[in-house]
């Protein structure tokens, strides 16, 4: 298994680290542990696809730990067109606190399929 720190900072970018991100590649599967909202940076930096990524685990729902999961799901939707899945889990409601999210970030997106 190999971790990549993508993001280890707070919620306020402190000491200029981006926010709570991992990737981990686990022979063909990767994932994200977290996704602050600014884990897509984070990716590009890094030369990590996001489409690439099979799953995301979310341990908690404060912005800093899922806030970037609405800008990966707008690019798997316009960008990439991603056709396969993507995994998303984390504590109970997070369903609903992802499309609150998408919804006062870019309202009417969680609609779009």
């Amino acid at each position: 298994m190999k971790v990549k720190v993508l993001g280890c900072g707070d919620a306020f970018g402190s000491g200029g680290r981006l926010q709570t991100c991992f990737h981990l590649e686990a022979g063909a599967d990767r994932f994200l542990v977290d996704c602050g909202a600014t884990a897509m940076i984070a990716m590009r930096q890094h030369g990590i696809d996001p489409d690439m990524i099979d799953a995301v685990l979310l341990s908690h729902l404060h912005g800093d730990h899922f806030g970037g999961l609405p800008l990966i799901l707008l690019e798997a939707q316009f960008v990439s067109r991603r056709t396969r899945p993507l995994v998303v889990a984390g504590p109970p409601g997070t369903r609903d606190r992802i499309w609150q999210a998408m919804e006062v970030l870019f309202p009417r997106s969680s609609e779009i399929s």
